[in-house]
């Protein structure tokens, strides 16, 4: 299956701890097996068909690396999820977005995403069930969120199958900005849901209806049978790990 994708290489501004940990100006740069992370995210997507790659990206070194790569640097956004949008707008769907510091990330965990999304999907997402990630990863320590049907955390995998997916990037971005508004995510994403979670009444699969069906886009979930694909690198535990895993 043939692709485009978008990886997320941006900084949040300041010094990145785990840049700083590994002794490099940008987290995109560590080196882990003998190729950066963002060689290593470039690799896994060519492996699984991407065709057209772009990196988001305010950094020059980055910049060079990506095009070295043969891949399609782009001006980073303000935030991730306008970030996200901007991948979108040039690429166009269908469209698989990832971030530079995924770096386990194998072709085989994206196709078999892919595989898996529902032919109605506008936009899908890949999470990993703890007792996945625990038989995988033991010493890993995720962020989880707690549903009815179990604890589940992200895997760094979006696909936006169709153009009704930029409704699900806007209201990413309505939410990245009110992160410090609460009450106007909670406006926007609706009380009723949030009651369910709060009493663990509210299924995984529940929660992305309700959210797909305020914005106007169908958006689904798939289940990872690999526990590593929710292993990112986010803290220098996390490079520790990843190294000691590939190396």
């Amino acid at each position: 299956m043939s692709f485009n994708a978008v990886i997320l290489a941006g900084s949040r501004g300041g010094i990145d701890p785990v840049a700083a940990y590994a002794g490099v100006a940008n987290k995109a740069l560590i080196a882990v097996g003998g190729r950066t992370m963002l060689a290593r995210v470039v690799d896994a997507l060519r492996g699984a068909g991407a065709g057209r790659i772009l990196v988001s990206t305010n950094d020059e070194m980055v910049r060079r690396e990506a095009l070295a790569l043969g891949a399609e640097p782009i001006a980073a956004e303000a935030g991730p999820s306008a970030s996200a949008a901007r991948g979108f707008e040039l690429a166009g769907a269908p469209l698989l977005l990832t971030t530079a510091d995924h770096a386990l990330l194998r072709p085989e965990w994206i196709t078999a995403f892919l595989g898996a999304v529902a032919d109605d999907a506008d936009v899908a997402v890949l999470l990993a069930r703890r007792e996945t990630i625990a038989r995988d990863a033991p010493t890993t320590k995720r962020t989880y969120l707690r549903f009815a049907d179990g604890d589940w955390s992200g895997c760094n995998l979006f696909w936006l199958a169709t153009p009704a997916a930029n409704a699900a990037l806007d209201l990413w971005q309505q939410v990245e900005r009110d992160r410090k508004r609460p009450w106007r995510i909670v406006r926007r994403l609706g009380i009723m849901p949030l009651l369910r979670y709060a009493t663990g009444r509210l299924t995984l699969a529940s929660a992305l209806a309700d959210i797909g069906a305020r914005v106007g886009a169908r958006a689904r979930v798939v289940e990872s049978s690999f526990g590593l694909a929710a292993v990112d690198v986010d803290k220098p535990g996390d490079l520790d790990l990843v190294r000691g895993l590939v190396e």
